[in-house]
């Protein structure tokens, strides 16, 4: 059984920080491209972070570049999400993805998430 599960969210003042957590399993972590994802209120669904396979690429939002940082251990089929000088709009409800491509289709699988506000 396929599972993705997400901790770390809370309550945080502006200019504070979170380390949200996404720990995987009945899936073959270390093929899958690990993205966050998050969800504010009345918006759509937007990328976040990525990391792929290996952990020698990654890709952040324009939004929180300089500011959050992902990282994956294989080992421990883990994929973090650390978020430093957290603004009111960072607010939301963050998802962890895994992605593998195939040829001819794709393999997604998502977490339930873990809300994150930033207010003082």
């Amino acid at each position: 059984q396929v599972q993705l599960v997400e901790s770390g969210g809370g309550l945080v003042q502006p200019g504070g920080s979170l380390r949200l957590s996404c720990a995987a399993s009945g899936f073959t972590f270390r093929n899958y491209a690990m993205t966050w994802y998050r969800q504010a209120p009345g918006k759509e669904r937007e990328l976040v972070a990525s990391i792929s396979a290996a952990g020698g690429s990654t890709n952040y939002a324009d939004s929180v570049k300089g500011r959050f940082t992902i990282s994956r251990d294989n080992a421990l089929n883990t994929v973090d999400l650390q978020m430093n000088s957290l603004k009111p709009e960072d607010t939301a409800v963050y998802y962890c993805n895994a992605r593998r491509d195939f040829i001819g289709t794709t393999r997604n699988y998502w977490g339930q998430g873990t809300q994150v506000t930033v207010s003082s």
